[in-house]
């Protein structure tokens, strides 16, 4: 069940009583969201993880509300570390942007936030978009259910860039100067001098971090994600602007020269790395970047997408980049590159809720051990989102973000694809959802 709070009582009354909870979950089988599997008890007192014990050291705090796992598999919860909480709910990402309202995108991403959370997603790293930044503060103070949303916001495209919607005029692509709202709007900027202020433009609307279009794209039709964009010059001017406010870089970078500048430019997370070769992974590894394929929307695309409206120019290059994208992210994976699971969904037949295949897909097309897949799940995109001290791991001091799954996912991956195994979900202390009692019937 959800909370529920009487009429009268606000939503800011609601949450400090809440917070301020205290909890012991027992008999738990533990993953530490690291490479640890043991047996405990997790103690969570107003909002944060307090004590992690095995079950013969375990001490309960009296007042304590006692929740008995029976065993089930208590973990970190989820994170994808790029999507975009757009509300699209075809394919035709030329259409439906340009004939749907804008606030019916709005009221779609609230619903895909709270499909997410259900799913076991805490944290959600929205890596472009108007709304995710924008409906943060209603999911903070509760008036909609979602997981802890961090957020690009705007992001950056050169012109003629993976994010410079070519069939519309120029002036209606750049949200600065558009006469019509559409989730997928980005800031075009050539040249360091208009990349440095529309990063901090980009700041300026809520960033919590900067995403840029560092090469091409599969799905923008003019270009190949071959193509480099931005100039390391113009990168370094972006990662500069980030890192005063205390933020980083976010890189869409498919093809290998883009994804080299991208790294010598400061850049933390590249996104996707279709065409990364051996020269872009010893950079990523010597500059602690972190690599997000994000398999599961083209896997998608390839089942689905020539039913509902993607373009064949865009179903082609998937076609094409598929096999590829698996052989470079695998030969990363060997030579011990960082990698943290993100979707790139958009919702619609590219579902919220169904993030996990990430996690699948990691263990089958790369190699991963169920371990090493839920670690890239949690505290490896803890690392992806900015928030590795804080979210990610069950340690002692980090937020109380922990899910409960009736079946052992390193038994069998695929059970969190399935939203009825999550039975219970808590972020930042709350319980958002809880079907313990229903898996005894």
């Amino acid at each position: 069940m959800i909370y529920s709070f009487a009429p009268e009582e606000t939503i800011l009354q609601k949450h400090e009583r809440v917070i301020m909870a205290k909890y012991a979950l027992i008999n738990a089988t533990i993953f530490d969201g690291i490479d640890t599997i043991f047996k405990g008890v997790v103690i969570v007192d107003s909002g944060r993880i307090v004590d992690v014990a095995r079950d013969t050291k375990a001490e309960i705090p009296r007042d304590a509300q006692v929740i008995d796992l029976d065993g089930k598999f208590l973990m970190p919860g989820l994170i994808d570390a790029h999507l975009h909480l757009v509300g699209m709910r075809t394919g035709d990402f030329v259409k439906e942007p340009l004939v749907t309202p804008y606030e019916t995108f709005v009221v779609r991403a609230a619903s895909d936030l709270f499909k997410l959370i259900m799913a076991g997603y805490t944290t959600v790293g929205d890596a472009g978009g108007l709304i995710a930044a924008k409906l943060k503060p209603a999911i903070e103070e509760g008036t909609i259910c979602g997981p802890r949303v961090v957020a690009a916001g705007l992001p950056l495209s050169p012109t003629f860039g993976h994010g410079d919607i070519h069939y519309l005029p120029i002036d209606w692509v750049d949200y600065r100067s558009s006469k019509k709202l559409r989730p997928l709007m980005t800031l075009i900027c050539d040249g360091a001098d208009e990349c440095r202020k529309a990063a901090r433009y980009a700041l300026r609307e809520d960033a919590d971090f900067i995403k840029i279009m560092a090469t091409g794209g599969v799905l923008s039709q003019k270009d190949r994600p071959e193509y480099r964009q931005f100039t390391p010059e113009e990168i370094k001017a972006i990662v500069d602007e980030a890192r005063a406010a205390g933020r980083f870089v976010h890189a869409h970078a498919q093809g290998a020269e883009g994804i080299k500048n991208a790294l010598i430019g400061g850049v933390k997370v590249i996104a996707h790395a279709i065409f990364i070769d051996d020269e872009g992974i010893e950079l990523a590894i010597k500059n602690n970047a972190i690599l997000v394929p994000t398999f599961s929307i083209v896997h998608r695309l390839l089942e689905i997408g020539d039913k509902i409206g993607v373009p064949e120019w865009g179903l082609k290059k998937s076609r094409e980049v598929y096999e590829a994208h698996i052989e470079n992210i695998k030969r990363a994976y060997n030579r011990g590159a960082k990698i943290a699971t993100g979707t790139d969904y958009v919702g619609g037949f590219f579902p919220m809720g169904g993030n996990s295949l990430e996690i699948t897909l990691l263990i089958e097309k790369i190699g991963m051990t169920p371990i090493e897949a839920l670690r890239a799940a949690t505290s490896t995109a803890a690392e992806a989102v900015g928030l590795h001290k804080e979210i990610g791991r069950i340690a002692p001091g980090y937020s109380a973000d922990l899910i409960v799954v009736k079946e052992n996912p390193i038994e069998n991956p695929k059970c969190l694809l399935n939203i009825d195994n999550i039975v219970l979900v808590m972020k930042n202390g709350e319980i958002y959802k809880n079907k313990l009692n229903d898996t005894h019937k």
